[in-house]
C-alpha cells in the first residue's frame, strides 16, 4: 500500500518512545521512572498528524495504552475500536472474493449474450472490486481487466454510431471511472452528456423510453407511464434572447481565470468560445432524437443543409487569425438564428440556450448559465430557504414520491401530513410517472400561492384511503447545521454530544448557507454549557456553498492570520481573507477539535478544512484532518444577472489557496489536488453507503399533524454507527478526542 506523504511508520523500539513524547514533566523524571510513565496525550495525536493509521492501530494493539488506569468506558472504546478496524480487514477480504468472483460470472454473461447492458454491468463489477483493492497497479495488470476495458471501448463507441446514447454514455462513464483520474474517456462522457441533456430537455418521453429500455434489457420492472407534468420546454426557455447569451459570452471572454494573457498565451479567447457554441448547435441539429420537438432535424434535407451552413461558418471563424469582437459574435449568433428559421425551424430560445451551454462548455466545470428555470434552485442552494410546503420527498422501490417527512412548524406539518404519504396528485393532476426534479417544480412556487396535494395513506385498520390537502406555500428554512441524535422536531432539538461523559461535541455541517455560522454558534453555545472538551466538525459530503461562511466557519478555529486568499491563473494574489473575530463570536482554537473530510467535501469545506490544517501545522490551532482526500473545487465563481433579470451566469474568475503551497483545485492532469488529511482512514464502499443511509433515518423524526413526534415509529440509532463498526471514520475521531481527555482530567498514567 502507498502510504500518504508525510507518514512514517513506528517499530517496536519506536514505540515506547512515541509513548513519552507530549507528556508533562517528563523531562525532569529519573530514567526509570520515564520507562514506566506514558499518556495517551502526544502519541495518538501525534500519530494521527503523521497519516499513518498503521501506526496508530500499532500503538493501540501493543496494549500499552489500555494498561494505563484509563476510564473503563474509554478503554472499551479503544477495544471496539480495535475491532472494528480487524472486522473491516476481514470484510474487505470477503467483499473482494466476492467481487472478483461476480466479475467472473459477468464476463461469462457477457460472452453468453454479447449484450451492452451485461458489458456495463461487467464495469459495475470492476469498478466495485477496484474500489476494495490497494494495490491499483495490480488491479490494471488483471488480464480480465485489460480485456473488458478493450471490449467496453469497442461496444461503447458502436452504441454511439448507432444512436444508442443512454448505453454508450453509461459505457464510457464506467469506463471513466475506472482510468480516473487520467481522463482518459472525459470528451466522451461529456460529448454524450450533452446529447442526452437536449433528449432530457426537449424530448423527455424519448430519454424516458430509453431508460425503460434500459431497465427492460437488465429484466427489471418497467418504469411507470411518462408524466409530462411541468415538463414543457417551452417554458423553461421563456426569458431567453440573444442579448442575454452574447453578455455572458462577452464577460466570459474578458474575466474567466482561463482567458489569453501574456502568461497565458493558450487560454480561453472569444474565438473558441464561439466555436463550442457552434458546435453544441450542430449536436443539437444532428440529435434525430429530437426529431418530436423539432421536425425539421427529422428531415434529412433541412438537416444537412443547416449542418452545412454551420459547417461553413465554423470554418469561417477557425480560420480568423485576429481575437473575435463582439461585433463578430452578434454576427455569427444572428446568422445561425437565421440559418435556423430557413431550414429546421428550430425555435430561437433553443439554438440559443445551447449556443450559450456550449460556449460556457469550453471554460471550466463550473461556469454555467444559470437559466430561468434553474434561478429558484440555484438560490435555494445558496440562501438556505426555499418557497414550499415544507416535506422532504423521495421515489420509493415502485417509483412513488413518498413522503420522508414533513418539516416542524411547515404548512405541510400543520395541514397533517406524515411520512410515509404518497402523493398521488399536484394539483389535480396524476403524480405517478414524475421525477423527483419534476416534482420539487411543481409542488414548489411563490410564496402565499395555493397548491393542492391529493395523499395516499394505511388508516387503522390498513386500508387504503385518499386525502386531499389545500397548502399555501410559504418559505421554508434549511438548517445546515446538525448534531449527533435528532431528540425533537425543532431546528435545534439535537444531542450534541458523542460521548457526554467526556464532553466531546459532534457537529454535521451540511452545507454554507447564509445562517450556517449562527446555527453553528448555537450548537457550541448550548454544548459549552454542558462541559465541551473537544469536538467533531463533520464536513464529509458537504459540496461547499457561500465563501464568507467558510472564512466565519474557519475563524472559529484559527486565531488569526490567512484563512484564504485568491489568485489569477498564474498564482498572483488577488484578495487575502484573514480570521475574522468579533466579540460574543465562538472560538475552539483552543480545544481539540477533529475536522471529518471525504472525496465528497468540496469548496467551501475544503477552505475550512485547509485553512485549520494549515493553522495546526504552525502551531496556532490544536486540530487534526481525518478522513479522505476532499474532492479538489478551488476555484471561485463570481455569479451575474444578466439583461432581462431571469437568468445569469456563474463565472470562474480565481483559484483559492489557504496558507499552504499546494493548490486545493484540481486541475487536468493532475496528481495532487484536495486537502490531504492527516490521518487517512479508509471506508468500504458497503460501509459508506451503510452510514449515509443510517444518518438520513435516523435523523427523520416522524411528526403527526401536530407537530409531535410519533414515538412508535421505527427510526435507527445512530450509536449504530459505532458499535458495528461502519463509520470508522468517526470512530476514530472519537478516540483521539477521548484519549486527549484523559489527559486533560490531569490522569496520571502508569505502566508495569
Amino acid at each position: 500500500m502507498t502510504r500518504p506523504t508525510g507518514a512514517r511508520t513506528i517499530g517496536a523500539a519506536m514505540l515506547a518512545a512515541a509513548l513519552f513524547a507530549g507528556t508533562p514533566g517528563l523531562a525532569a523524571q529519573p530514567a526509570a521512572s520515564r520507562a514506566a510513565t506514558a499518556a495517551p496525550r502526544g502519541n495518538l495525536w501525534r500519530l494521527a498528524s503523521g497519516g499513518d493509521e498503521k501506526a496508530l492501530l500499532d500503538l493501540i494493539n501493543s496494549g500499552v495504552i489500555a494498561d494505563q488506569g484509563l476510564d473503563p468506558r474509554v478503554r472499551d472504546s479503544l477495544e471496539l475500536f480495535k475491532t472494528n478496524h480487524a472486522k473491516r480487514e476481514s470484510d474487505r477480504a470477503e467483499k473482494i472474493a466476492e467481487a472478483s468472483s461476480e466479475l467472473d460470472d459477468q464476463l461469462a454473461a457477457y460472452d453468453a449474450e454479447r449484450a451492452p447492458v451485461a458489458l456495463s454491468d461487467a464495469l459495475g463489477k470492476a469498478a466495485r472490486l477496484q474500489m476494495l483493492t490497494r494495490d491499483t497497479d495490480a488491479f490494471f495488470a488483471d488480464p480480465r481487466i485489460a480485456r473488458l476495458v478493450r471490449e467496453a471501448e469497442r461496444v461503447a463507441a458502436e452504441c454511439e454510431r448507432a444512436g444508442d446514447w443512454l448505453m454508450a454514455s453509461e459505457l464510457f462513464f464506467r469506463l471513466d471511472t475506472l482510468h480516473d483520474p487520467a481522463d482518459t474517456y472525459r470528451d466522451a462522457v461529456q460529448r454524450l452528456g450533452t446529447r442526452l441533456s437536449m433528449i432530457r430537455l426537449y424530448t423527455p418521453e424519448r430519454l424516458w423510453e430509453l431508460r425503460n429500455q434500459r431497465r427492460l434489457a437488465e429484466g427489471l420492472d418497467p418504469l411507470p407511464p411518462y408524466n409530462p407534468y411541468g415538463d414543457d420546454f417551452r417554458a423553461k426557455l421563456a426569458g431567453i434572447d440573444s442579448t442575454m447569451i452574447r453578455t455572458a459570452i462577452q464577460r466570459s471572454a474578458q474575466q474567466h481565470v482561463g482567458r489569453t494573457t501574456r502568461s497565458n498565451p493558450s487560454g480561453v479567447t472569444m474565438n473558441s468560445l464561439i466555436l463550442g457554441g457552434l458546435d453544441a448547435v450542430r449536436t443539437l441539429a444532428s440529435t434525430t432524437d429530437l426529431s418530436r420537438a423539432f421536425p425539421g432535424i427529422g428531415d434529412a434535407g433541412k438537416r444537412e443543409a443547416f449542418l452545412a451552413r454551420l459547417d461553413e461558418r465554423r470554418a469561417e471563424v477557425a480560420g480568423w487569425s485576429r481575437e473575435a469582437s463582439a461585433y463578430d459574435l452578434r454576427r455569427v449568433v444572428d446568422g445561425v438564428l437565421a440559418d435556423a428559421q430557413d431550414t429546421i425551424g428550430v425555435m430561437p430560445g433553443a439554438i440559443l440556450h445551447e449556443f450559450g451551454n456550449g460556449a460556457m462548455g469550453e471554460l471550466d466545470p463550473y461556469s454555467a448559465f444559470i437559466w430561468p428555470d434553474e434561478l429558484a434552485r440555484f438560490r435555494r442552494s445558496t440562501e438556505g430557504e426555499f418557497i414550499g410546503v415544507g416535506v422532504q420527498i423521495q421515489l420509493d422501490e415502485l417509483q412513488n414520491i413518498t413522503v420522508v417527512t414533513p418539516l416542524e412548524g411547515t404548512p405541510a406539518q400543520r395541514a397533517g401530513i406524515r411520512s410515509g404519504d404518497i402523493i398521488k396528485k399536484i394539483n389535480g393532476i396524476t403524480a405517478v410517472g414524475l421525477g423527483l426534479d419534476q416534482a420539487v417544480e411543481v409542488i414548489t412556487g411563490p410564496a402565499n400561492t395555493p397548491v393542492n396535494l391529493t395523499i395516499e395513506r394505511k388508516d387503522e385498520d390498513d386500508n387504503v384511503i385518499e386525502l386531499s390537502f389545500d397548502l399555501i406555500r410559504q418559505r421554508i428554512d434549511l438548517p445546515t447545521v446538525k448534531g449527533w441524535s435528532k431528540t425533537g422536531p425543532g431546528d435545534d432539538d439535537w444531542n450534541w454530544f458523542i460521548d457526554p461523559d467526556n464532553g466531546i461535541g459532534y457537529i454535521r455541517l451540511t452545507g454554507f448557507t447564509d445562517d450556517s455560522s449562527r446555527e453553528f454558534d448555537r450548537a457550541v453555545a448550548a454544548m459549552r454549557k454542558r462541559g465541551l472538551n473537544g469536538l467533531i466538525l463533520d464536513l464529509r459530503y458537504n459540496p461547499g456553498g457561500l465563501l464568507d461562511q467558510a472564512v466565519e466557519i474557519a475563524s472559529r478555529f484559527v486565531p488569526e492570520g490567512l484563512i484564504v486568499k485568491t489568485v489569477d491563473a498564474v498564482g498572483v494574489p488577488q484578495e487575502m481573507q484573514n480570521a475574522r473575530r468579533m466579540p460574543g463570536r465562538e472560538v475552539l482554537s483552543e480545544m481539540p477539535v477533529v475536522l471529518l473530510i471525504n472525496e465528497g467535501s468540496a469548496s467551501a469545506s475544503e477552505i475550512v478544512a485547509g485553512a485549520v490544517q494549515a493553522a495546526a501545522q504552525q502551531g496556532r490551532t490544536n486540530a487534526l484532518i481525518v478522513g479522505q482526500r476532499s474532492f479538489g473545487k478551488g476555484s471561485v465563481q463570481n455569479v451575474y444577472m444578466l439583461p432581462g433579470g431571469s437568468a445569469a451566469m456563474k463565472l470562474t474568475t480565481h483559484y483559492y489557496h489557504v496558507d499552504s503551497p499546494r493548490m486545493i483545485h484540481k486541475l487536468p492532469g493532475a496528481t495532487e489536488w484536495g486537502v490531504d488529511p492527516d490521518l487517512s482512514v479508509e471506508m468500504l464502499p458497503s460501509q459508506q453507503e451503510a452510514a449515509l443511509l443510517l444518518r438520513r433515518d435516523a435523523d427523520v423524526l416522524p411528526l403527526d399533524e401536530k407537530g409531535r413526534v410519533i414515538a412508535d415509529a421505527p427510526r435507527p440509532d445512530p450509536e449504530t454507527l459505532l458499535t458495528e463498526g461502519i463509520d470508522l471514520q468517526v470512530q476514530t475521531a472519537l478516540v483521539l478526542l477521548q484519549t486527549q481527555n484523559q489527559l486533560a482530567k490531569g490522569l496520571s498514567l502508569q505502566t508495569d
